[in-house]
């Protein structure tokens, strides 16, 4: 299933070309800013991912000690949601990861109002979720893209933005444009059920675009894409990034999250485990350890660096305690005449973070 979901109104113009939106990716993410850890709030001065740090924050999604039961098959009660509590900014991505029976998609169905919580509220810009959704819309994108297979790509997207509301004489220039967006342009005539996994992916992620929401919701959206395309939709998301856009995304890819989000909320047996800052910016001790492969000079870093691991023919495995350390090192290593080929942390933060996380809940 994938929507944009809810208010047939009318959607805005196509606000920048393709060009234009890859374009602002590489500015994306410079308003990143801390965070208060306890309550998962952000500074009441700045909007996380505005270029401009002096807007005011406004909290656009809050989850409020929320909760959901079910009543299995045979009778019992089961919590898919517990107490769990979170307020999300304007302008933010938010990453939400764990593991498979977490309450990710519970979650997600109580925010897009499908589900009523049995406890709490989900509160969208003032709005209980199911109100929000029903005056506004939200796009989404859901793991498992259904669309009727007979349908041909093209004529599901004119289709999706008539029932969306969009008028009629914006739909083609829109359909248009997320087809360009998502590289589709020579699939537009294919049917469906003729698509590839990774370009029915790319179908559903355009039909969310639709509509040019200000709340974003995609499930798992890298399900199905090659390497190619996985970067492809690092670099989309990062320019639909706006001061007055909020993106949701679920993943169980946690280096997709560290790349995007602005933070992680990390989930378990229905409750918020932990919320974590990504970006090098907010390296913890957990994220010390490096590995650095050299296009020449091996023995040079060895000279330098005695304390260094070889982790390969060409690779040395660094431990330092600060961002500023490591670039320190760098430099020390290039001045001998060394050629740094990469730098890769061994375990980003977020990795460590969640590992931690879902073991203290097991």
């Amino acid at each position: 299933m994938l929507h944009s979901v809810g208010s047939g109104k009318p959607a805005g113009p196509c606000r920048a070309g393709l060009s234009g939106l890859l374009t602002d990716a590489s500015q994306s993410r410079t308003g990143r800013n801390e965070f208060h850890q306890q309550s998962g709030q952000w500074p009441l001065d700045v909007v996380p991912g505005a270029s401009d740090h002096s807007a005011a924050r406004a909290i656009v999604i809050e989850f409020k000690n929320v909760g959901k039961t079910y009543r299995s098959l045979l009778g019992n009660s089961v919590k898919a949601v517990e107490e769990f509590s979170l307020v999300v900014a304007k302008g933010e991505i938010l990453g939400i990861a764990g593991p498979n029976g977490a309450g990710k998609t519970t979650l997600i169905a109580m925010m897009l109002g499908y589900l009523r919580p049995t406890a709490g509220t989900v509160e969208i810009d003032g709005l209980s979720a199911r109100h929000y959704v029903e005056r506004n819309g939200i796009g989404y994108l859901s793991e498992l893209v259904a669309i009727p297979p007979k349908w041909r790509a093209y004529t599901a997207l004119v289709r999706y933005a008539t029932l969306a509301g969009i008028p009629d004489g914006e739909i083609h220039q829109r359909v248009g444009y997320v087809i360009e967006l998502l590289g589709l342009s020579e699939h537009r005539d294919k049917k469906v059920k003729a698509l590839s996994k990774g370009n029915l992916q790319r179908l559903g992620l355009a039909q969310a675009l639709l509509r040019d929401e200000k709340i974003l919701v995609l499930d798992e959206p890298t399900h199905g894409l090659d390497p190619v395309w996985t970067q492809r939709f690092r670099d989309i998301v990062d320019g639909l990034r706006r001061p007055d856009r909020t993106i949701l995304i679920a993943s169980h890819n946690l280096d997709e999250l560290q790349r995007l989000a602005d933070r992680v909320a990390i989930i378990d047996r229905g409750r918020l485990q932990r919320l974590v800052s990504t970006g090098y910016e907010h390296a913890t001790p957990a994220m010390t350890r490096f590995r650095i492969a050299v296009a020449r000079g091996h023995e040079l870093v060895r000279a330098a660096l005695p304390q260094a691991e070889e982790a390969g023919r060409d690779e040395f495995n660094v431990t330092v305690h600060s961002i500023q350390e490591l670039n320190s090192t760098l430099a020390n290593l290039i001045a001998q005449g060394v050629l740094v080929a990469s730098v890769v942390p061994e375990h980003s933060v977020l990795e460590q973070q969640f590992r931690e996380a879902v073991g203290e809940s097991s």
